[in-house]
């Protein structure tokens, strides 16, 4: 049985996390932090197919990308959009236009990038933050493309941007080739990415 104090507990405002507490966690231990709307998100090391995913996209960007050298791809960057709200997508891709009014002296990019990848891993809770709680992030926050990977099922889903928000487009297969509007002449087998 409980003590009734008296005290009202419905004024009380729920813990809202911010960039400088992660400071303070442990990051040794193989875990990374994100931070979506206050709410502090915890990953541990990622799933070899989640990583080689995430490989073979960057090599097919960076490949496209050195040809044209229209931009940057880098895997893992940390994204400050606002003291409560900081990511570490898997992959980018950012135009050198964009790079240099986004990257800030602190080695972070503090607005969006053109393209986010996301690569699932395993687990209800990863896959309803990169397909919720991001997804509804990268939208707010500008993001022009957005590719959910799933390893698991081998499919990709393209969401681009539709007036002011990110819609599902497509939803591509092993068979299928990806290419982006965003991206001129990109193009690579899904097959490819999980090789």
């Amino acid at each position: 049985m409980g003590l009734d104090m008296g005290l009202d507990t419905s004024t009380i405002a729920p813990l809202r996390w911010v960039v400088a507490d992660v400071e303070y966690l442990p990051n040794s231990d193989g875990k990374y932090y994100e931070i979506i709307e206050g709410e502090l998100f915890m990953a541990s090391q990622p799933h070899w197919f989640h990583q080689n995913a995430c490989s073979n996209l960057h090599y097919g960007l960076s490949d496209w990308n050195f040809k044209t050298k229209l931009g940057k791809v880098v895997e893992a960057p940390g994204i400050i959009f606002q003291d409560d709200e900081a990511v570490v997508p898997d992959v980018i891709w950012v135009s050198k236009e964009r790079l240099e009014h986004i990257l800030g002296e602190d080695g972070k990019l503090h607005a969006a990038p053109e393209l986010v990848i996301e690569v699932l891993s395993l687990g209800s809770a990863n896959t309803r933050r990169d397909k919720e709680f991001k997804r509804k992030l990268y939208s707010a926050r500008g993001v022009n493309e957005y590719w959910i990977v799933d390893w698991m099922s081998k499919t990709v889903e393209i969401y681009r941007r539709v007036e002011t928000s990110l819609q599902l487009v497509t939803t591509l297969y092993k068979e299928d080739e990806l290419t982006s509007p965003i991206l001129p002449n990109f193009k690579i087998k899904v097959s490819q990415i999980f090789e």
